[in-house]
């Protein structure tokens, strides 16, 4: 059968796969809830849910760097990589040896596709049209929940020295809108960095810092020393996975959020 990725790569594959390698923590977790727990062979060391997946796989690296030898050894049929998440040169090193499908997602209904095109890959299609089903219904209330409710501005931070935000064309930036804020740094791509008189100039004119849980650990430390250059405005710690992770977290996502708010 011949696939297409969300990159528009084609994919052969003559049967369906089932020794699986994956590159990308959030793909991982997708994998074990539409059932395919038994067939992941490599996972990386960001693999962390569920909480055994390191000690039940073989991890082959991070999602940067990889060891290409233990992939090797796994003789997987099919790795999963996402655009963000891998570096170009670990995808075309790898799909010279094998099929490699590459996921591109910023926006909810990219994500849903992604979990529609597993759901064929590996023959899961009904488990994959419940869970699209689940999280289709979840954003419908959680959208209801947010109609009387105000705008924010916020700055969601994701690193530390140097200062890192979210910008547009992210999928934080994406779940943020969703969540009725306005993200200030909207203007700027990607995962910008910010100066400290930047920095500076936030205050007073946002209502909310938000700041990350990963990929940078922010903690109680941190809300107070940021406390001295903002004065003023309130900064929250905030659970990065619910909005950087796409897949089956977004199932548990809107809940999240209903208590954020």
């Amino acid at each position: 059968m011949l696939y297409t990725d969300q990159l528009g790569r084609h994919i052969q594959l003559n049967n369906t796969p089932v020794r699986i390698v994956s590159l990308v923590p959030s793909l991982t977790e997708l994998l074990v809830t539409l059932g395919l727990s038994d067939c992941i062979v490599g996972v990386t060391k960001f693999c962390v849910h569920p909480d055994t997946i390191r000690k039940e796989k073989r991890v082959v690296g991070g999602t940067k760097s990889i060891h290409l030898d233990r992939i090797q050894e796994l003789k997987p049929d099919i790795i999963l990589c996402n655009k963000e998440e891998n570096t170009k040169e670990i995808v075309e090193i790898l799909q010279n040896q094998y099929p490699v499908h590459v996921s591109d997602i910023n926006t909810i209904q990219e994500s849903l596709e992604l979990i529609r095109q597993y759901g064929e890959i590996f023959k899961r299609t009904n488990q994959a049209t419940s869970l699209i089903s689940e999280i289709n219904t979840k954003l419908k209330d959680f959208l209801e929940f947010l109609k009387h409710k105000p705008e924010k501005k916020v700055a969601y931070f994701i690193w530390q020295k140097p200062w890192m935000v979210a910008g547009k064309d992210t999928f934080i930036d994406h779940l943020l809108e969703i969540n009725g804020f306005v993200n200030v740094f909207r203007d700027q791509k990607r995962y910008p960095e910010i100066s400290e008189k930047q920095l500076m100039e936030l205050d007073k004119s946002i209502d909310y810092v938000l700041l990350s849980s990963e990929p940078f650990p922010f903690s109680d430390d941190h809300i107070n020393e940021m406390k001295k250059v903002l004065p003023n405005t309130r900064i929250i710690l905030v659970d990065g996975e619910y909005f950087s992770w796409y897949g089956s977290r977004l199932a548990k996502a809107f809940s999240y959020f209903k208590k954020l708010h």
